[in-house]
């Protein structure tokens, strides 16, 4: 066997492992056999790094379909982590090492931060047992060692006069027609911010009156199709002649090839005079669920599958998807009928 080259292995040391492989060899190893073992284990080691592991799950994450926006989430949340234990082998790191990043973030007030680092670097650990890299996940034992964050729910205006207010400050507003239209568009469709700005024309069947949300974009990660009103078909009719190349609905100002930013919604109804704590882009999903409940004209389910918070069954997706298709159809003309009366 070979221990190394003189003088980085000097006699001695040489003498002691010459001793450790008879040790070995009196009890029927091979220490030729061992050292390579520990050569393989050394190199799983330096692969099975948090780090390391993180990557592969990101990579999972990319060819299981997940929103980019998504990802960029999982990347910035890992990245807060990577200085402290990014470079450990992920069998050996403790709860205490998890602590140091989560804290670092507490310390600067973000809570919220700092509770879904825990649960990312959770996802990690799990996703490194079930690929036989660990053991344990020691995030489990550092749920009640952070600061719980105050829940705030997004701004919305769920009083009918009030939401008027809105819908008249938005059809009178001077500024860019593309978030004019957008603005609308939630109105009358209330669908997720970001599913609105990324939207692509393929993805709209002007013929059917159909808009169809791919699983990629929509939250749930299944396909949700939206009946459309006829006012939205004007709106649309009228924007996509004016389209140009870009595939996207709502290009951004800079490049026909990015989407809408996610601030211009909320800056064009901050200049309308509405405070961030009045009203959000997103609200609208919370103000038509309210009103569309209160009304009593429609059923809870009708409306639940309307904002896609359908359950993740495949049965109960597609009995939905039957059962209240046509209410839905008759819930969206209802609904834009109902903002016509509040403008006027």
């Amino acid at each position: 066997m070979a221990f190394g080259a003189y003088p980085t292995i000097m006699l001695a040391d040489a003498r002691l492992k010459r001793e450790e492989a008879k040790k070995q060899l009196s009890t029927g190893k091979d220490p030729g056999e061992q050292l390579k073992i520990d050569r393989i284990d050394k190199k799983n080691d330096q692969e099975a790094t948090f780090a390391a592991i993180a990557g592969q799950l990101l990579n999972k994450a990319e060819k299981e379909g997940r929103a980019e926006v998504t990802l960029a989430k999982k990347r910035w949340l890992l990245s807060l982590a990577e200085a402290d234990i990014g470079h450990r082998p992920i069998g050996e790191i403790s709860a205490a090492e998890i602590l140091v990043p989560l804290r670092r973030v507490e310390d600067l007030g973000n809570y919220e931060t700092a509770k879904r680092l825990r649960s990312m670097i959770g996802q990690v650990f799990r996703f490194a047992i079930a690929s036989a890299k660990a053991t344990n996940d020691p995030t489990y034992g550092l749920r009640g060692a952070l600061v719980a964050p105050v829940v705030t729910h997004r701004p919305a205006l769920t009083d009918k006069p009030a939401f008027a207010g809105l819908l008249k400050a938005i059809w009178s507003y001077q500024g860019n027609l593309q978030t004019i239209a957008a603005l609308k568009l939630m109105a009358y469709l209330y669908p997720r911010p970001g599913e609105l700005r990324q939207a692509e024309w393929p993805e709209f069947d002007l013929e059917k009156a159909v808009w169809t949300i791919p699983a990629k974009r929509a939250k749930m990660r299944r396909e949700h199709k939206k009946p459309l009103p006829k006012a939205v078909m004007a709106i649309l009719t009228e924007l996509k002649e004016s389209a140009g190349q870009s595939k996207l609905v709502f290009p951004s100002i800079q490049s026909l090839s990015k989407p809408m930013s996610e601030n211009t919604l909320n800056g064009a109804l901050r200049r309308m005079g509405y405070a961030k704590d009045q009203v959000t882009s997103h609200g609208f999903r919370a103000t038509a669920s309210t009103l569309l409940n209160e009304c009593g004209k429609w059923s809870a389910d009708a409306i639940e599958a309307e904002l896609a918070h359908v359950g993740t069954d495949e049965v109960r997706r597609a009995y939905h998807r039957a059962k209240y298709w046509d209410e839905r159809c008759k819930m969206t003309e209802w609904w834009a009928t109902e903002l016509a009366t509040m403008i006027d």
